[in-house]
């Protein structure tokens, strides 16, 4: 079996894998890599993801490149304009003949005495299995299966004679005109699809066991406006880019030290929002505190307005039993639909379920600790992007792939072929990778790696910190094991950094 062979592979076509393409073009010229992308298209999330009113659940200057602006005063974005955004990107890159569609990598074994990864990938649109090497192994597929989605198991549901859809599947075949739709879910997904479906439908309900915390932000951000008008996009686009980020920690910081002074200001909101006597207490006061869970964006209010005109509506209840002509709750009402929408979840799975293997030992993920947010100990030349959960993916998905070229350009002056994080000292005690009560996460949280109690093996969700520390960094932390091959059969030598 022939097997090409280049210094860096990245994997996932997704926003985060395009900007990691961009960033290894500029600032580690000399490198040879490909992009490895399971689908036919560039796009990830934003091409996988079709359901009506999708759109970005940060504002476009986060979500967006630094190195590619994004121009206009659109804060909240639709999924398509996100998508050209990242095609755009990759084409004005020149990304084309680096990306290879179809190829779906299950599985990658690391040698010690070759210094190289051989990875093993199946063609979709062929069948066959090939095989490529390289030095460097980078993934950035996400965090969920592309091919399932989660819904839980409903009493009865083989018993609705209507149409259930769960939105990561969508098609625009899809007719809900004039029907009864239910959605199933509170979260990020649930809160944009049943205004879009309003517009529509005869009319919605959202059916949550329990409320979220929503937030009404400007659609287009009047700060970005206005400096539009006054500056050109290269200078305008830094200082509505800090200002959000800046906005962002703001609010997380106030949710996690002061959850009730938070907890005013978000009912105050949706007093002002919702109409008159409305019972807040029950549709919209969540159990948890604010930011246990991730916030829920609402531009202009979209999403209260149609409740204010009668195009939707909530229930707060738990799922009795699915129907022949809707769901029964356990309060003994029954909801009428004639299409129901299961926006019940993402199913995790960590680095698009390849299976890693360091010198012919499976690596269990969940024996892991992750150093620095980007590597695994105990895993040579590896690196995965994962974005912050406080603010924009793209925040952190892009300061780990600025990150991955230093490690690589300190690798090629020190003349070493390995770097392998080493979790020995007590602040590599593990914890949860992610600090978040969500039910997607805490289905997963033992398939994926564990996080320390302390820098370098916990990253703190900072974006502003995080980028000083990284301009910063010198790699002469005792945790980084770098060294150089040397032929089967000869003991390998730590060599110091």
């Amino acid at each position: 079996m022939s097997r090409e062979h280049v210094d860096v592979l990245i994997v996932g076509a997704g926003i985060s894998g395009v900007g990691a393409a961009c960033r290894l073009q500029h600032s580690c010229p000399s490198k040879t890599f490909a992009v490895l992308e399971a689908r036919g298209v560039i796009g990830g999330t934003w091409d996988l993801f079709r359901f009506p009113g999708i759109r970005s659940d940060s504002d476009m200057w986060t979500l967006s490149y630094p190195f590619r602006p994004w121009s206009g005063s659109q804060a909240i974005a639709d999924g398509s304009a996100i998508l050209e955004y990242i095609q755009a990107t990759a084409r004005e890159n020149g990304l084309g003949d680096k990306i290879r569609f179809n190829h779906r990598v299950v599985g990658a074994e690391w040698s010690s005495s070759d210094a190289q990864w051989t990875v093993t990938v199946e063609r979709a649109d062929t069948g066959e299995t090939l095989q490529m090497t390289c030095n460097f192994l980078y993934s950035c597929t996400g965090y969920y299966r592309y091919e399932q989605a989660y819904t839980p198991e409903f009493q009865g549901i083989e018993r609705f004679g209507g149409e259930i859809v769960h939105p990561q599947f969508w098609t625009d075949d899809i007719d809900y005109a004039g029907k009864r739709v239910v959605v199933i879910g509170s979260g990020a997904t649930a809160v944009t699809i049943v205004p879009a479906l309003g517009e529509k439908a005869a009319h919605v309900t959202m059916l949550q066991r329990s409320p979220s915390y929503l937030i009404s932000v400007p659609a287009i951000d009047p700060i970005a406006a206005f400096l539009g008008r006054l500056l050109p996009d290269r200078y305008a686009y830094p200082i509505v880019r800090w200002k959000n980020v800046l906005v962002a920690l703001a609010i997380f910081r106030l949710s996690r030290r002061r959850p009730a002074a938070m907890k005013k200001l978000i009912r105050k909101g949706l007093e002002r929002r919702l109409p008159p006597g409305y019972d807040i207490d029950t549709h919209f006061k969540p159990r948890y505190d604010p930011w246990d869970q991730r916030m829920c964006i609402v531009p202009d209010g979209d999403f209260f307005d149609a409740i204010s005109a009668g195009k939707v509506s909530i229930a707060t209840d738990h799922i009795r039993t699915f129907t022949e002509t809707g769901i029964k709750l356990e309060s003994g009402e029954e909801l009428q639909a004639d299409l129901i929408v299961t926006a019940t979840g993402l199913d995790l799975v960590p680095f698009g379920g390849m299976q890693l293997d360091v010198d012919g030992e499976e690596m269990k993920l969940g024996d892991t600790v992750v150093y620095e947010g980007m590597q695994i100990s105990g895993i040579p030349n590896f690196a995965f992007a994962f974005g912050y959960t406080n603010q924009s993916w793209t925040l952190g998905a892009d300061l780990t792939s600025a990150h991955v070229c230093k490690l690589l350009n300190h690798m090629d002056q020190g003349g070493y072929t390995h770097c392998t994080p080493r979790a020995g000292s007590p602040a590599a005690t593990a914890v949860p990778f992610a600090d978040l009560s969500s039910g997607y996460i805490l289905r997963a949280v033992d398939k994926f790696p564990k996080q320390g109690t302390m820098t370098p093996w916990r990253r703190e969700q900072n974006y502003a910190r995080n980028r000083r520390e990284l301009q910063r960094l010198t790699f002469d932390d005792p945790a980084l094991e770098f060294s150089r091959a040397v032929p089967a059969g000869e003991a390998q030598t730590e060599v110091a950094a």
